[in-house]
């Protein structure tokens, strides 16, 4: 018997956290310094890698404008193409080229092709919606995780925890990280949402390409117990046949 407990404690002993939770992700040193909040910005920012639905009328919208060349033929005017932020942050449309868009608010993007439009047509009214915009939400750890559309130009981290299904009993709602911004050199904020002196943080507008990593509780024991198991059930079986000899 005390051979058998020396052998769990051995086990024990050896077992590292790579071990127990191999699954864990995005950690962090103890002395991380996490990005300082910051209000958010109330319109979204379009970034290189969006994909744009562009809508051009004339006339203030009196006549839509086919950009393909089909002009005057609304029905065919009315299938939307996406076109692609290149990573130089231009966007390549119709008589106009490649510009630069990237940096701009919808808005202003929407105001500065109505004023490159307008030497080609009369009074143009121009119409931006980004499609690709999402993120990515790991609400459990990383044992659940969602990829979330944002559906509006107010999608707050709460919006998103609640789509993703909440926390649940296992997670940690005082510890939740977003990643934002190139993974090479990211800006990590930490957020705590299990006090309301911090919801103000917590109603943080998300942006796109977004991660959102909810931390859970290690669970050491049971993943200890899974682990020794089957040690446990062969050294049993070494015991029974060590008794019958």
């Amino acid at each position: 018997m005390k051979k058998y407990l020396l052998f769990i404690l051995i086990i024990l002993l050896f077992a590292s956290c790579k071990v127990i939770s191999p699954s864990k992700m995005f950690q962090t040193e103890k002395d991380f310094e996490f990005s300082e909040f910051q209000a958010s910005k109330k319109e979204y920012i379009i970034q290189p890698f969006d994909k744009l639905n562009l809508k051009i009328y004339t006339n203030d919208g009196f006549r839509l404008i086919d950009v393909q060349g089909n002009a005057g033929n609304n029905m065919q005017s009315r299938n939307v193409i996406s076109y692609l932020v290149e990573y130089d942050g231009k966007v390549k449309v119709p008589t106009l080229g490649r510009i630069k868009i990237s940096g701009l608010t919808i808005r202003d993007a929407e105001q500065l092709l109505e004023k490159e439009y307008s030497q080609y047509y009369k009074n143009p009214f121009v119409i931006i919606n980004v499609t690709n915009r999402r993120i990515i939400v790991f609400s459990g750890g990383s044992s659940k995780g969602s990829v979330l559309p944002i559906t509006n130009e107010n999608f707050t981290l709460i919006e998103a925890l609640a789509q993703a299904g909440g926390i649940d009993n296992f997670s940690k709602s005082y510890k939740i990280k977003l990643i934002r911004g190139n993974l090479n050199a990211p800006q990590v904020f930490l957020f705590n949402v299990s006090d309301l002196k911090d919801m103000k943080k917590a109603n943080f507008l998300l942006q796109a390409n977004d991660i959102i990593y909810v931390e859970t509780r290690p669970r050491y024991a049971s993943k200890i117990l899974v682990e020794i198991a089957p040690y446990m059930s062969l050294l049993t079986t070494i015991l029974l046949i060590a008794t019958f000899l």
